[in-house]
């Protein structure tokens, strides 16, 4: 097991770095650079001036020479200044991090909550009336777009019941633990509905499979009660398809919450990464987007550190 995680931390690696090469040639390709945007804002600007700045920043030289220059910064902490905030990148990505990171793992936590037992017990269930019911309800949460569903938790709880508030992450002024849980609570809603659907049908298809192996025959036949083989036998091997689910979703939660804080105008990774696209920041664009990839293998990783908790056979290879 120690050099399976060997092997893959240097795959991940390799991926990170083919990903930064691939990120960095598209950002490129956008159309103007922060030397041009800025010499349109400043009439006073002469072309001697632009041509001196880019040959400062080196927005001249080559596409590899660029990347190699970047890359060597990069790999020293040192990921440049954001043209929108200008301030260090680090800096920039502090705190949206932090509110995206509390909103998918909030979300993520609720989704998992009720979706994993729900499906286990359909499951469990299965051709039953609770589960069509279920499975109902799973297709439900999966139709739903999540941008309709912010609105509607919108004028529901914020406007028509002024339970909760409708934007932002804290009162104006500061708040404390509890107002921030209040700001949070609609976007974490909001996301828990629309992954609640994929979950309970990936753990209700996943425990089917693993009630119909030959392995809970056995284990029924040597006397174990029906309570020992769902709980020790089924459910450990039916984890383990949910399991790689959730490494290849943390990804995709993490650059796809941009409809949500889009909707709550929630300060978060997925609105920044936006605001830098359009604005033409490529050094906080490319930092956010490598970000997302970093996550992504991150996930992966732990998948398989999970594999071999929940499958000895994994950790013997």
């Amino acid at each position: 097991m120690p050099q399976h995680l060997a092997l893959r931390l240097i795959q991940a690696a390799l991926v990170l770095l083919a990903m930064s090469f691939i990120v960095y040639a598209l950002m490129g390709l956008m159309p103007g650079d922060p030397i041009d945007l800025m010499a349109t804002g400043s009439p006073t600007m002469t072309p001697e001036d632009v041509a001196r700045l880019k040959a400062l920043y080196g927005v001249d030289k080559p596409m590899i020479e660029r990347y190699g220059h970047w890359l060597a910064a990069a790999l020293s902490g040192d990921l440049g200044y954001s043209r929108l905030t200008a301030q260090p990148v680090l800096a920039t990505l502090g705190e949206p991090l932090s509110n995206t990171v509390a909103l998918m793992l909030s979300s993520l936590s609720l989704s998992l909550l009720f979706a994993l037992p729900a499906g286990i017990f359909a499951a469990l269930r299965q051709g039953r009336l609770i589960d069509h019911g279920l499975n109902l309800l799973a297709f439900a949460a999966i139709s739903l777009p999540v941008f309709w569903l912010g609105l509607v938790l919108i004028i529901v709880f914020a406007v028509g019941l002024a339970w909760l508030p409708a934007s932002g992450v804290e009162t104006v002024g500061g708040g404390d633990v509890l107002d921030r849980l209040r700001h949070l609570a609609l976007p974490v809603v909001a996301l828990a509905i629309a992954s609640f659907g994929h979950y309970l049908r990936y753990m209700r298809a996943a425990m089917i499979a693993a009630l119909r192996s030959d392995y809970i025959r056995t284990a029924r036949a040597k006397g174990l009660s029906w309570g020992q083989v769902v709980w020790h036998h089924a459910l450990r091997n039916a984890m383990v398809p949910v399991v790689t689910v959730l490494a290849l979703d943390l990804g995709t939660l993490f650059s796809g919450v941009l409809v949500t804080e889009t909707v709550f105008a929630y300060p978060g990774m997925g609105k920044l990464i936006y605001d830098a696209v359009m604005g033409n920041d490529y050094n906080l664009a490319l930092a956010g987007l490598m970000l997302a990839t970093a996550l992504t293998l991150a996930g992966s990783l732990l998948a398989d550190i999970v594999y071999g908790l929940l499958d000895p056979r994994i950790r013997l290879r």
